[in-house]
């Protein structure tokens, strides 16, 4: 049978460090809670070496390894208990329908049985969770359960990934559930209907995936590969620069006049046109033809002026995550440092809040 993913469900934790390990960076977050209030007492942004990270599979372990360790220290954290998560391409999610009357072994070993019809790998190669999400509207008798399963060596490679760095995995999610984890932060300081429909897209190095929500759950997610990899590039090609230098120069200027518009304009506009790509696929797809907001999240949602471009050309209002605005600071945080890492720093929220399940 299947290996468990390390908790998709399990409650109570001790306090974990969230890491994120995304295709460029490791994201470290370690939060507190007092009352209803969050406060951000450890995080670290820590590069990775080119092509360390694949489209999000990681190729080399030990330098992914390294770069967790390199953020633990950084940090000051002394959290040994980590929270990461599986990409969306490498998890299969399916909502079956299960009999209420079954106990908790029952449920596990039918849910097993039945994941060998909706998961299209040898079931033995495979990491499978389950949640209960409630009996059906019109169908008492029956159960929503929702179904996660991922390739174990996915898995694997993420927990191998944390023990070098020093830390111990308690928590695999899965990136789609921490993106709707942290999504909950921002409900303040969206504008729509109470029930509306919100866009969530998330623009990193080398990808950018779109969530729909609704009332804070998942209805659609898509990935596109598009990121700000292709702007440092460009930035490499056309000054001479090397990766590293070129990354830094994107983030901290001092780049030439002639960057702004001929380097950075092109690329905005393009990130425009991929988000109204994976709009119209969702159009496409579903009964709406709009959503009533946009937040930008990821590396990208960080380059000055993009929300107002997106909101201009493509008519909805639309905003820069911020999922640790209405957080207080421990006395390692740099409030400007974390203010420009903030849209990054979704998942590596969602995971950190794990801690309070």
């Amino acid at each position: 049978m299947g290996r468990k993913i390390v908790g998709i469900v399990t409650k109570g934790q001790p306090t974990l460090v969230g890491v994120d390990i995304s295709s460029t960076a490791v994201k470290l977050l370690q939060l507190s809670k007092a009352g209803d209030r969050y406060r951000v007492e450890h995080y670290a942004v820590e590069p990775l070496p080119p092509n360390a990270v694949v489209e999000k599979n990681i190729v080399e372990v030990e330098a992914v390894g390294e770069a967790i360790k390199r953020a633990v220290n950084r940090s000051g954290t002394k959290v040994k208990y980590a929270a990461a998560a599986v990409a969306g391409s490498s998890v299969i999610t399916k909502v079956i329908p299960m009999p209420a009357d079954l106990d908790e072994d029952d449920l596990e070993s039918q849910v097993e049985l039945e994941a060998v019809n909706y998961v299209p790998y040898p079931i033995e190669e495979v990491n499978l969770d389950f949640e209960v999400l409630g009996p059906m509207a019109n169908n008492p008798g029956t159960l929503q359960v929702l179904l996660a399963a991922s390739r174990s060596e996915n898995v694997e490679l993420r927990s191998s990934a944390l023990e070098i760095g020093g830390l111990t995995p308690k928590v695999m999610d899965v990136e789609a559930f921490a993106i709707e984890n942290a999504f909950a932060l921002l409900a303040n300081q969206l504008s729509g209907p109470r029930d509306g429909l919100t866009a969530l897209i998330d623009s990193g190095a080398t990808m950018t995936t779109l969530n729909v929500l609704r009332n804070g759950r998942s209805l659609y997610s898509r990935e596109q590969v598009f990121g700000g990899k292709q702007l440092t590039d460009e930035v490499m090609r056309r000054y001479g620069l090397s990766y590293e230098e070129a990354g830094l120069a994107k983030r901290q200027g001092g780049l030439p006049e002639s960057y702004q518009a001929e380097v950075l304009e092109p690329f905005k506009e393009a990130m425009v046109q991929q988000v109204s790509r994976l709009l119209q696929f969702f159009y496409a797809g579903s009964e709406f033809n709009r959503v009533d907001q946009i937040v930008l999240a990821g590396g990208n949602a960080a380059i000055p002026g993009i929300a107002q471009m997106v909101e201009e050309h493509l008519g909805v209002p639309t905003l820069v995550a911020n999922p640790l605005a209405h957080m207080t600071l421990g006395p390692r945080v740099q409030a400007h440092a974390l203010a420009q890492d903030a849209p990054a720093l979704m998942i590596a929220c969602g995971l950190a809040l794990r801690s309070f399940d």
